[in-house]
């Protein structure tokens, strides 16, 4: 048998391919080493602002006060036999509630009926002797002197009948005043006094107070500050009143739900409250159910006007800096992000009411923030397509 011969390989040979096989490219890319893809453009959801009409209000918070207040005082001194009502109920305007004794009253009236009875019983008498002195006069039967004593003397008959006349108006008076009724129509509240209380007239101590609830007052607070600046927008018309029922206010409960029944505005005072730096709007609310009582707490929402080219972003565009300065991001019309500085009025729902910063037709960026920034060239898709994938 032959053998098979082996040929030896020169290290030298191995070290030469080994170098080979790494430098030679592979591929057969001609040398050229290949370049990475560029990255792709960042899509970004905007909105474009377009001005829209929008009724701008305020909520102030406010109490409410009774429409009509009566405090029930007695007029003449006495002892309460009763008192007929009962209490927190309603009552009406002349209803007798409470009974103070009349027996002197009563009295009294008598006296000054019996008083005035005497006197015009005198009367009669003193007129006709003063008819018969004057019949005398022409043939001297009588002086002159003697005619003018007795017309004075009837004189001061008829005065006297006058005041008997007064002091039995007086003593009916009195008398109808130890029934105490009620000077208005609403709901009273506890009694004062009880049964065999002894009470005066014109005493400090209310015997019960009454308080018309239907309509009710809702006495609300606005700052000098806010009245001012709704006057600047007027002036300068970025508010317009014109076509808008501004005296109509809706009322939010301490629950937060809405009170089912607008109110009208009825006046705003004058004089500014000198420790809070604000004037008092009054508001009338109907209440037929007593759903509002005096003292709760609400808020009031305040019609200003109308702004009839209001823009509006949604808040989740607005970013701030360290200082709390809002801004946003828009896309310009190279398709390049823009940082822009706005000036916020007031969030109207989900979305912030720019005074100023933005136009007309701006894009803004509210999705994709923080993917982009200043200056980065972006893809645009319209936000509320963004929202419905």
């Amino acid at each position: 048998m032959k053998r098979k011969e082996i040929r030896k390989v020169s290290p030298n040979y191995l070290l030469a391919v080994i170098v080979l096989s790494v430098v030679l490219p592979t591929g057969g890319c001609g040398g050229r080493k290949q370049s990475p893809p560029p990255p792709p453009v960042p899509e970004v959801a905007a909105v474009t602002i377009r001005p829209e009409q929008v009724e701008l209000t305020t909520e102030l918070p406010g109490r409410t006060s009774a429409y009509r207040v009566a405090e029930i005082r007695p007029q003449v001194n006495g002892i309460v036999q009763k008192r007929m009502f009962n209490e927190g109920t309603d009552v009406k305007a002349g209803q007798v509630l409470y009974q103070i004794d009349p027996a002197p009253y009563q009295s009294a009236l008598t006296n000054a009926k019996a008083a005035l009875s005497r006197a015009e019983a005198n009367l009669p008498a003193v007129r006709s002797r003063v008819e018969r002195y004057k019949d005398l006069i022409p043939d001297k039967a009588v002086s002159q002197q003697d005619y003018d004593d007795v017309a004075a003397v009837l004189k001061q008959a008829e005065a006297e009948v006058e005041v008997n006349k007064a002091v039995v108006e007086t003593a009916r008076i009195n008398l109808g005043y130890t029934q105490v009724t009620a000077p208005i129509s609403g709901r009273i509240g506890r009694s004062g006094v009880t049964e065999g209380a002894l009470v005066t007239a014109s005493q400090p101590l209310p015997l019960a107070t009454i308080q018309q609830l239907d309509p009710i007052y809702v006495d609300v607070p606005q700052s000098t500050a806010d009245l001012l600046r709704l006057k600047d927008r007027l002036k300068t018309g970025r508010l317009d009143r014109n076509g808008t029922n501004q005296k109509k206010v809706r009322l939010l409960l301490e629950d937060g739900t809405t009170y089912s029944k607008e109110g009208t505005l009825q006046f705003q005072d004058i004089t500014v409250d000198p420790t809070t730096g604000s004037v008092i709007l009054r508001v009338v609310f109907p209440n037929p159910q007593g759903v509002l009582l005096p003292g709760m707490f609400e808020w009031a929402v305040v019609k200003e006007g109308v702004n009839r080219r209001a823009i509006l972003i949604p808040q989740q565009s607005v970013s701030r800096d360290r200082k709390g300065n809002p801004s946003v991001l828009i896309v310009d019309a190279g398709g390049k992000v823009q940082p822009r500085m706005i000036v916020l009025d007031r969030a109207i729902g989900d979305k912030w009411l720019v005074s100023s910063g933005l136009s007309a037709g701006d894009r803004v960026i509210v999705e994709g923030l923080q993917r982009v920034r200043p200056g980065a060239s972006v893809k645009v898709v319209p936000f509320e397509a963004a929202k419905s994938k």
